[in-house]
């Protein structure tokens, strides 16, 4: 039967919207091919189009060319144009407006974008791809982990705006407003309205270099002077009075003095060699 009816819907598509729809199930009960009735899938039950695949554990399609799609049970999919995976309780979705809404415990996928969306209730629209969340928000990407009770994710700006109670934490930071918007692909992050915030410091603390005064420094190159007796005094190189006229004499008064040396000399030896 599941085979069955995959075929028979396969061939009977929905022109209104120009796309192809295929089903699958282990049950199914309606008119197939009515454009009036509810058609209702059950067991395994499966709905691919050409923007959505759809899995849960009943499915039913209503309204003209079964415009309208209602999952309920244990829902599963993708939104292949947005590349966005989801689990839910319940999806409703219009292949007219392409707008998906999706309840209970869902669970979003921007898959592209590596961010995850948990919430009660999302929204989304394809035209648009823009997912409007509400109640019991917690939004993670990269580093970021946002909360709050009402947020808008813009996937093509790849931005989200935040309100009711919201707060982003990055690591050991924090940030809190009535209103926060944070652009996911730069990281910049805007506050309005009674902002709060923590932020830590995780990298090393540089090391300050105190300069001290003039006469401090005097006082302490003072105290590291060596004493006299470890450091041994240095030994003046003055000048023999044979070597240099001393400074106290003129120049006459060395040679007179060095002439009257030299006569003393001469007469002393000329004595000893006589003896």
């Amino acid at each position: 039967m599941k085979k069955l009816i995959s075929i028979i819907f396969a061939l009977v598509p929905a022109l209104i919207f120009c796309e192809e729809i295929t089903f699958t199930a282990d049950f199914m009960s309606g008119t197939a091919g009515s454009k009036t009735d509810t058609t209702i899938l059950e067991g395994n039950a499966t709905v691919q189009t050409s923007s959505m695949n759809i899995s849960a554990d009943a499915i039913e399609l209503s309204g003209e060319d079964f415009r309208f799609i209602t999952a309920t049970g244990t829902v599963s999919g993708s939104i292949t144009e947005s590349q966005m995976d989801f689990t839910c309780g319940k999806l409703k979705y219009d292949r007219q407006t392409k707008v998906a809404q999706l309840e209970d415990a869902v669970h979003l996928v921007d898959v592209a974008n590596e961010v995850t969306a948990d919430a009660q209730i999302i929204e989304y629209n394809q035209n648009s791809e823009t997912a409007v969340m509400q109640i019991e928000i917690t939004l993670t990407q990269k580093d970021n982990v946002c909360t709050s009770a009402f947020a808008i994710y813009k996937k093509n700006e790849q931005k989200l705006e935040m309100s009711g109670n919201p707060k982003i934490q990055q690591g050991t930071d924090s940030f809190r407003a009535q209103e926060i918007t944070l652009n996911l692909e730069t990281q910049e992050i805007t506050l309005d309205g009674r902002v709060k915030g923590t932020v830590s410091d995780s990298k090393p603390a540089k090391t300050e270099t105190v300069t001290e005064s003039t006469g401090a420094e005097t006082d302490s190159q003072t105290e590291n002077t060596p004493s006299d007796s470890a450091v041994p005094p240095q030994t003046e190189n003055t000048p023999s009075d044979s070597a240099a006229p001393p400074q106290t004499e003129n120049i006459q008064e060395y040679n007179q003095k060095n002439s009257e040396k030299t006569a003393k000399s001469t007469s002393e030896n000329a004595s000893s060699a006589k003896n």
